[in-house]
């Protein structure tokens, strides 16, 4: 069932990427660092701190040495790990697709005023 879950947030990331008008791949990944300064200074109210600190986990978890299950238990260990890989993308290319988003709508507002 894990692996089917997983398995359908990808298919969803892919979608969404690849969706006619939504921001693409390289422009999502670029605007991660971007993303992360706003919401540290509350300038983007679409995220808050507490899911920047749980994605930044998810970051720790993987770069970790000790995981919740060992790798030596080859599948298990290794699912475990690919799991949060999956979950971490999906999380950051969304957020970060939502922030193109605001960027671009915050953009407009400016040139209409002006």
């Amino acid at each position: 069932m894990a692996k089917a879950t997983r398995a359908a947030a990808a298919w969803r990331t892919y979608r969404e990427v690849t969706r006619p008008g939504s921001p693409k791949l390289m422009t999502r990944v670029r605007a991660i660092p971007r993303m992360i300064g706003a919401v540290m200074r509350g300038q983007y109210a679409g995220m808050g701190k507490s899911k920047l600190a749980l994605l930044g986990l998810g970051v720790v978890y993987l770069i970790s040495p000790i995981d919740v299950v060992p790798d030596f238990l080859m599948l298990i260990g290794v699912a475990d790990d690919f799991g949060v890989f999956l979950w971490l993308l999906a999380s950051l290319l969304g957020e970060s697709g939502r922030y193109v988003q605001h960027e671009r709508h915050v953009i407009q507002a400016r040139l209409e005023e002006g």
